[in-house]
């Protein structure tokens, strides 16, 4: 593939929402461009966009898949996002490297979920927005219905350019609206002609509306509407253009994919009135003096890494898009995320998973490299001599987690490195160690995406594992005081075992741990013991009393004591610790203490009050709720974590996909009796099965 100036690049994503047919569009674009010979299919897994095994398997897009195609002496990179929910990251960040989107809709479903995220995605990137009615050809296809709920969901600037001609089995073209000519496709060709009767006044009333649209964006335009001249084609079509490109109108064409009808249109307009990557300015901050600096197309090379894919035998493959100079193979580029400098080989432009080597990728285009050592998603490259950070791309964080644990000891040694890898691969899928409840936890958008983790552990790297919910990291502490003595005597022969302590205890503020005191007086139990005594006690602490949770919080004198002056040792005065400690805490009212979270909630208007009752009935309390504009509020509260392990999909349920949270530790306190006695029974119960 040539090599494109920047003015003749298209970065268009395609994003909304699952089965609105993106992969099917994209697969129609590349086939009717000529970038591909026959045109791929999702349902029987030949999609060049739908490559990965996972994604043939389960009939979704999992990944953002690049492809380009030319068109009218313009290149179109082409990224093809995921539509489920759980891989709302991979759409963030294909929105970041370009300067439009192209949202599919179903026909008969019309705007969802998906499509308002979407929507809400490039709003605050402040990039073009258009919509593609897709399967105008199905069952039930209704565009008016589907512009309703667009006027309802993103008002008046939701601007039809075209009018499907037919509908279901009849579908048969579309109306253009600027060119007031009907396109009618038979045999995969399109016939231009007159606008049918029936739709001539419909679209005789749309197109005045997109002029009145397009004449706001131009002072001499608007001048002349007003004054009731009549606007030219391509009068309306600049300023069609400049309302695109300004965000100010979003353009609404139609068509059905699988049937290629309303492509070549689509690719018109695409190529014609998107903006080009210069209009969009690359702003970052130099790493050395901590200025805002800009980069020009033309300026020293940088570039930003929105993807990263692993794979077992070619290593990382890295998606980037470059604003300024050129990535060239064979050469040495900057981290600046890093501070370390990598070693570029081949650069490729990606089509699926096909590689196309390129000797560059230039200024506005899309490329990617493979084995990077130290870059990962979100960092900028550049020239070294010339260094800037780009923004980094902001991802939600994680809601929904499970335990996971290796079938085998060989699985056990490769599950780590796995992890870490499937990290690199997406940024919203996390790995850590709890703890305090020993185990490896993995955590995501949702339950699908961690499902696919768990296969790509699998089918990537071999390592078979099993998940589970995972364990809430309860504490134990007292609430009164207890003293008690620690006995330990053993005589078995020869030398024999002897410590003796008397201790002291009381709880002390969250947070505190253990206080340790020496009280003793008069060498009752030698200094060289007493760091022994609270050896043991910490032992016991971290063994828990009530349920085998860690003690924590509390203060311990040792005050008194004896010993023997052969049998004494260390680990006798460690083991009166334990029985002291554990014989003090039966004194002192133990009680068993649960995390609680704080949790940020973003639900539409409608959706609050069953949002509020359910938080209630997990036992939270509201702090406070608050608008945060376009129809929505933020509840904020507190709810014990082991109510929260399956909110993600509680919420996605209850505020129909439409619900946002993040939750993250607070602080502790103390359980309720009645779950208290429940976790303690389980307890007794497992301990007694080992």
């Amino acid at each position: 593939m040539q090599k494109y100036a920047i003015d003749a690049i298209r970065n268009i994503a395609l994003a909304g929402h699952s089965g609105s047919g993106k992969t099917s569009l994209a697969e129609s674009l590349l086939h009717v461009s000529g970038a591909v010979d026959r045109l791929g299919k999702v349902d029987d897994g030949s999609a060049t966009m739908d490559y990965d095994p996972d994604e043939v398997k389960r009939k979704i897009s999992i990944n953002t898949a690049l492809a380009p195609c030319e068109w009218q002496g313009r290149k179109l990179n082409l990224l093809d996002t995921p539509g489920y929910p759980d891989f709302v990251g991979d759409v963030i960040g294909a929105l970041r490297v370009t300067e439009s989107v192209l949202i599919s809709l179903d026909a008969v479903s019309g705007a969802e979920v998906g499509t308002e995220t979407a929507s809400d995605i490039a709003k605050d990137r402040g990039i073009a927005r258009l919509f593609f009615v897709n399967k105008m050809d199905r069952e039930n296809a209704d565009f008016g219905r589907v512009m309703e709920s667009l006027t309802e969901k993103f008002g008046n600037h939701v601007i039809p350019i075209q009018l499907p001609i037919g509908s279901q089995d009849s579908f048969r073209g579309v109306v253009d609206l600027i060119k007031m000519k009907a396109i009618t496709w038979s045999g995969g060709k399109p016939a231009e002609g007159d606008i049918p009767a029936d739709l001539q006044s419909q679209a005789s009333g749309y197109r005045e509306k997109l002029i009145e649209a397009a004449a706001e964006m131009d002072d001499d335009l608007i001048t002349k509407y007003l004054d009731g001249e009549s606007l030219t084609d391509e009068e309306v079509a600049k300023g069609l253009e400049l309302g695109v490109q300004g965000g100010s109108i979003m353009p609404v064409l139609c068509g059905s994919a699988t049937k290629l009808i309303g492509i070549q249109t689509l690719l018109d307009f695409l190529a014609d009135s998107t903006p080009a990557p210069a209009a969009v300015a690359a702003k970052g901050v130099n790493p050395q003096t901590k200025a805002d600096e800009e980069r020009k197309p033309d300026d020293a090379f940088s570039a930003l890494v929105f993807k990263t894919m692993a794979d077992p035998y070619v290593g990382k493959l890295t998606y980037f898009r470059v604003y300024s100079g050129s990535m060239k193979s064979d050469s040495q580029v900057f981290n600046s995320n890093k501070g370390r400098e990598e070693r570029i080989g081949q650069v490729y432009f990606l089509r699926g998973k096909q590689q196309e080597a390129t000797p560059e990728v230039g200024a506005g285009d899309i490329g990617a490299v493979s084995k990077l050592q130290e870059t990962s998603t979100g960092d900028t490259m550049c020239d070294k001599a010339k260094p800037i950070v780009f923004p980094p791309i902001e991802l939600p964080q994680p809601v929904f987690s499970l335990s996971i644990r290796a079938k085998t000891k060989a699985d056990e040694d490769k599950l780590g490195p796995a992890l870490q890898r499937l990290a690199e691969e997406d940024p919203t899928f996390k790995t850590w160690r709890e703890a305090e409840t020993g185990q490896t936890l993995i955590s995501g958008m949702g339950e699908t995406q961690l499902d696919i983790s768990v296969d790509r552990l699998k089918r990537k790297f071999g390592v078979d594992v099993e998940t589970e919910t995972p364990r809430t990291p309860y504490r134990e502490t007292i609430l009164g005081k207890g003293d008690a003595q620690g006995r330990h005597k053993k005589q078995t022969g020869g030398r024999g075992q002897f410590g003796d302590c008397w201790i002291r205890i009381e709880p002390t503020p969250r947070g505190e741990g253990l206080e340790f005191v020496d009280k003793v007086v008069g060498g009752s139990i030698p200094r060289q013991y007493i760091p022994a005594v609270e050896k043991g006690i910490r032992d016991a602490m971290d063994r828990g009393i009530l349920a085998g949770y860690p003690v924590v919080d509390i203060k311990a004198e040792v005050y008194d004591g004896s010993f023997h002056t052969v049998d004494s040792s260390e680990l006798a005065f460690r083991l009166a610790g334990v029985i002291a400690f554990e014989n003090a805490v039966q004194k002192a009212q133990a009680v068993l203490l649960e995390p609680i979270a704080n949790i940020d909630v973003i639900v539409p208007e409608e959706f609050m009050g069953d949002v509020i009752g359910d938080l209630n009935a997990k036992r939270g309390r509201i702090l406070g709720m608050e608008s945060v504009g376009n129809g929505k509020q933020r509840i904020r509260a507190t709810v014990p974590e082991s109510e929260t392990k399956r909110y993600a999909i509680d919420l996605r349920s209850i505020a129909r996909g439409r619900g946002w949270f993040k939750a993250e530790r607070s602080h502790y306190e103390e359980t309720p009796a009645h779950i208290s006695q429940q976790i303690i029974a389980e307890a007794k119960k497992a301990r007694e099965e080992s």
